[in-house]
């Protein structure tokens, strides 16, 4: 059975844990407390298996957003498989620090884009424009989403679960040719 730790990263109050509880269907929060380093989620989803038609389980690490947790993230970063950016996208200044989120997260630990997912979280009563955000390189290469928990709860889901296929698909490649390079 493959096992895929996949990184929730981003500015504070970007909404990472609620969008964590939400995709794993773990339980609602009703008032927000900032994660204090990280908080492990483990799931399974029956969506999502291998190309050998096996199970996968899923870690998905909800990390705090607070700078002073920065001396942590090397730990957190260790065998990452994926790393999903969560931003407010209505606040300004989320759009600057996810630069900084990808800089550290994917491109500093050689993940692939396509092991990145951008998600532009707008929170319940925002009434956030859901249209087009003007990303600029190389974040706008990237796949980006956009969530609205109160109005359309199930495209994220939709969305998360292609992300996740995309991952455990990644990790068989991976795995087939070291199988390979092993018996060649």
């Amino acid at each position: 059975m493959l096992k895929a730790k996949i990184l929730f990263v981003g500015p504070c109050e970007s909404g990472k844990t609620v969008l964590a509880n939400f995709l794993t269907e773990s339980s609602d929060i009703t008032e927000y407390n900032p994660t204090q380093g990280v908080r492990i989620l483990e799931f399974e989803n029956p969506n999502v298996a291998s190309s050998k038609g096996a199970g996968c389980e899923f870690e998905l690490w909800d990390c705090g957003g607070d700078a002073k947790f920065e001396s942590c993230w090397p730990a957190l970063m260790k065998d990452a498989h994926g790393v999903v950016i969560v931003f407010n996208a209505d606040i300004p200044s989320h759009l600057k620090e996810i630069e900084m989120w990808y800089s550290c997260f994917v491109q500093q630990q050689f993940l692939q884009d396509s092991q990145c997912l951008l998600i532009a979280h707008h929170k319940p009563g925002s009434g956030g424009d859901m249209g087009s955000l003007s990303l600029l390189p190389p974040l706008n290469k990237l796949k980006l989403v956009h969530s609205n928990l109160e109005d359309k709860p199930e495209e994220i889901r939709m969305e998360f679960v292609k992300y996740l296929k995309n991952i455990i698909s990644s990790m068989s490649e991976s795995r087939d040719r070291e199988e390979m390079s092993i018996i060649t």
